[in-house]
């Protein structure tokens, strides 16, 4: 599964308010340590790629198209775009020392280990995608691409600090059946407003 339809952060304005960064995303950015470094996974169109540099962030875009991405932060020196398939069964291969990694409408199980790792000290995972029951509402249909319940949670509750995790139907922007974890690698500090 492929977040490609996302969008992009310099394309016309009607495409920019067609997808508005995650709510979920939004609501825990500001745990982010301003002005860190932060791995946009599956980025997509760039949707959150905008976001994180409109607050400062410098960003390291990766997904498997980058056209969209290079078309819209090319010449951002704070925007480093990699092109890369997740999905190849190759080892970790991006790093580690990130303040904050997004991941959003994007599941490949084998990359969940990696995550918490890949993490700085008070660093934060963002991450939200779909579940099972999704099935109702349309794509994705897929069980390898829905998480199972309790699957988010169970990745990462012995690795990091979680501020908070939710599960079940969303009903904005659209109806889904979603899973969504924000956790600290470290000391859970202050909460967002």
């Amino acid at each position: 599964m492929s977040a490609a339809w996302q969008f992009c952060a310099k394309e016309p304005l009607d495409a920019l308010q067609d997808t508005p960064p995650s709510i979920w995303v939004r609501r825990f950015l500001p745990l982010l340590r301003p002005k860190g470094r932060v791995l946009d996974l599956a980025a997509g169109r760039g949707r959150h790629t905008r976001l994180l540099r409109e607050a400062g962030h410098k960003v390291i875009a990766v997904d498997r198209d980058t056209a969209p991405l290079r078309a819209a932060w090319s010449g951002d020196s704070l925007c480093e775009i990699i092109e890369m398939d997740l999905e190849k069964g190759a080892p970790w291969g991006l790093g580690h020392g990130y303040d904050g990694i997004i991941v959003t409408n994007y599941l490949h199980r084998p990359l969940l280990p990696a995550l918490a790792p890949a993490l700085a000290q008070g660093g934060v995972l963002i991450y939200a995608t779909f579940m099972v029951g999704q099935e109702r509402f349309g794509r994705p249909t897929n069980p390898d691409f829905l998480l199972r319940p309790g699957e988010l949670l169970a990745a990462f509750i012995y690795r990091l600090a979680i501020v908070a995790f939710e599960q079940g139907e969303a009903r904005t922007p659209n109806p889904a059946m979603v899973q969504r974890i924000a956790a600290v690698n470290g000391e859970i500090g202050r909460l967002p407003q």
